[in-house]
C-alpha cells in the first residue's frame, strides 16, 4: 500500500528538523538500512497492531525517532489503512492531481449515491388540505337540532 506523500513528507520533515536540532539523534538518523519508507511502514503497523483510531502529533513522531533509534527493529508487511493528517491553522495542504481526481470521484460516487437512495425511497403520503366544506363539519356536528 502506498502512503500519501502528505504523510510521508510530514514525518520526514520533523525528523529532518530533529536530526539539525539533536546531534545524537543525527547518528541514528544517519543508519545504514534506515529509510523513510519503512519507517512509515512502522508507524502504520505499530498504530494498527494498538487498536487505537486517533494519536496525538507527538505519539507518532515519537514511534517515528524510536524506528531510527532502534536497531533491531522488524518491519513486517503493511496492511492496508487510511491516514489523516491533521494541519495546524494557516498550513496549507497541498494535495497531488491524483489525490485531486481521487477526492471528486469520490465526491461525485458518495452524490450519486444519495441522489439513488433519495429516489428509491417511497414518498411520504401527504394528507389532503382540509376543504372549506370539512371545516364546517365539525361545528354542524356539534350543532344539536330541535326536531
Amino acid at each position: 500500500m502506498k502512503t500519501t506523500t502528505t504523510f510521508q513528507t510530514t514525518i520526514k520533515t520533523y525528523l529532518d528538523q530533529r536530526a539539525a536540532d539533536d546531534t545524537l539523534f543525527a547518528k541514528s538518523y544517519a543508519k545504514e538500512g534506515k529509510n523513510i519508507g519503512d519507517c512509515i511502514t512502522y508507524i502504520l503497523n505499530t498504530v494498527q497492531k494498538s487498536g487505537c483510531n486517533g494519536f496525538a502529533d507527538e505519539e507518532i513522531y515519537s514511534m517515528a525517532v524510536h524506528y531510527y533509534d532502534e536497531d533491531k527493529i522488524e518491519i513486517k508487511p503493511r496492511k492496508s489503512c487510511e491516514v489523516i493528517v491533521n494541519y495546524k491553522t494557516g498550513d496549507k495542504v497541498k494535495l497531488s492531481e491524483s489525490e485531486i481526481e481521487s477526492a471528486k470521484r469520490k465526491a461525485m460516487e458518495e452524490v450519486t449515491q444519495q441522489a439513488i437512495k433519495a429516489m428509491r425511497a417511497k414518498p411520504k403520503k401527504r394528507e389532503p388540505k382540509p376543504t372549506e366544506q370539512d371545516a364546517k363539519a365539525p361545528q354542524q356536528a356539534k350543532q344539536s337540532s330541535l326536531f
